[in-house]
Order: C-alpha cells, then sequence, then structure tokens
C-alpha cells in the first residue's frame, strides 16, 4: 500500500494533510532554503493538535551543507530531546563529513538522542561520495528509512538508482523516494522503484494578502512577490490515489 509522506511548514499545512490522506508529515521550516528545524512553537503545536498521522520533524540547524561542528551536532540533540518530549513519532537526520561520508560519530550522538523515536536519514544521502556504502553506514545506524532522490536532480530522473537501493536494502531499511513527486509520475516512479513510501512537498503558490511594496522584497524562493508556496489539500489527495 503505497504511503505518502508531506513536507509541512505549519499546522494548517499538517491538517491538509490529515485530511486529504497522508500517512506521514515532516515538519520544517524554511523549505526555499531545502527545510530547517522548525520553531519549538510550532512542534508543540502540531504534536498537541494530530491524532491521525504521524509527525517527523526535520533536525536541520542551518542552511548549507551537512558538515556540522560539536556545538551544531549538539544543538541538534537538544532538538531531538525537545521533539521526543512533546510526543512526536520521529525525526529526519543526517551529517557529513568533508569528504561526503556518512559522519558516523556525529549520527550517533543524534541516534543516541532520538532513542523511542523513528529516524529518518535525509537527502544528505544524495551529495555522498559513494551511495552503496553509505547506505550500508545509515543502515548499521539503525535508521527507519532514507529519503532520497537517487543522488540525481529527482527523484524522477534517479529512479533507476533508487531501485538499486531499494534491491540493496533488501528490506532493512526503507527507501523513500523524494524530490519532484507529483501525480502525474508517482505511479511510474512506484512502478520503476518498487517503492512504498513517498516524500513530497504537495506545494502550489497561493496569494499573500499581506501588505506589500514593490520597492524590495523579502521572498528567499522563486515564487516571487505577493504569493506564498504552499502543500494543497487536491494535490496531496492525488499523490494518495493516483494510478495511471
Amino acid at each position: 500500500m503505497r504511503k505518502i509522506e508531506i513536507c509541512c511548514s505549519s499546522l494548517k499545512e499538517v491538517l491538509e494533510a490529515e485530511k486529504a490522506g497522508a500517512f506521514r508529515v515532516e515538519l520544517c521550516s524554511a523549505i526555499a532554503l531545502g527545510g530547517l528545524t522548525p520553531s519549538y512553537g510550532v512542534i508543540r503545536q502540531v504534536a498537541e493538535a494530530v491524532r491521525t498521522i504521524k509527525v517527523n520533524v526535520l533536525i536541520r540547524t542551518r542552511e548549507g551543507g551537512f558538515c556540522y561542528n560539536d556545538e551544531e551536532v549538539e544543538a541538534m540533540c537538544r532538538d531531538i530531546e525537545f521533539c521526543r518530549e512533546v510526543g512526536v513519532d520521529g525525526v529526519v537526520i543526517g551529517a557529513l563529513t568533508a569528504d561526503g561520508e556518512i559522519d558516523m560519530a556525529a549520527c550517533r550522538k543524534l541516534m543516541t538522542a532520538a532513542q523511542g523515536l523513528s529516524v529518518t536519514f535525509h537527502r544528505a544521502f544524495d551529495v555522498c561520495s559513494n551511495g552503496e556504502k553509505a547506505l550500508e553506514d545509515i543502515i548499521s545506524l539503525g535508521c527507519d528509512r532514507l529519503l532520497t532522490s537517487g543522488m540525481e536532480r529527482d527523484a524522477e530522473q534517479g529512479a533507476k538508482h533508487i531501485a538499486e537501493f531499494v534491491e540493496q536494502a533488501a528490506e532493512r531499511i526503507i527507501i523513500m523516494p523524494g524530490a519532484g513527486i507529483r501525480p502525474n509520475n508517482i505511479a511510474w516512479i512506484e512502478k520503476m522503484t518498487a517503492a512504498t513510501e513517498f516524500h513530497s512537498t504537495a506545494a502550489a503558490n497561493i496569494p499573500d494578502h499581506a501588505f506589500a511594496t514593490k520597492k524590495l522584497s523579502f521572498a528567499a524562493d522563486s515564487c516571487g512577490v505577493g504569493l506564498l508556496r504552499r502543500s494543497q489539500y487536491e494535490i496531496i489527495s492525488e499523490l494518495v490515489n493516483n494510478t495511471l
């Protein structure tokens, strides 16, 4: 059975995902930067409000690459501890060395902090120097799933590699395709990869009714002034149900 995870940044989006039939959400902020850890307020708000959908929280302390210093790892451990305290289902982690390998020392600290929670290793994997070795390292850490675009720009382009990772994993870990998953390609990617879980923002541009001036913009992404990019019920529902 196909399970859909939706990347959300607010309680409203989480409730939309829940209503549309998503299995799980990945809660984050700053999606235009690749996603960062959401505020404690948003995490607590979502944890207290939802009942029928699983909630995983992205643990990523800053934008940029995935090579972290000791202070950043400690901050992420504290974020994970807060997530456990408020009762979310899981966390989404990842750390690499400067050579593009899994930072086993950093990840072990994150895994220790996450004891009792489901753990997904995020798309830091997709920039690793050796995917096959990185997958074995992630499995040895005890992660429950791996989010990947197949080390390509999106999951459609990386479908062949995702299928190879699914075969290599041999049910020791869930391989979850993500990046560019849409209603018009999910069935094909599902068939090509034999994956059962899929990750998507399911987003569309919506009007931002706040007052704005043409002189400047605080927008960090390509949706432009006067628009917001948010997950949409109709797109999520199509992802859940589309079998074409």
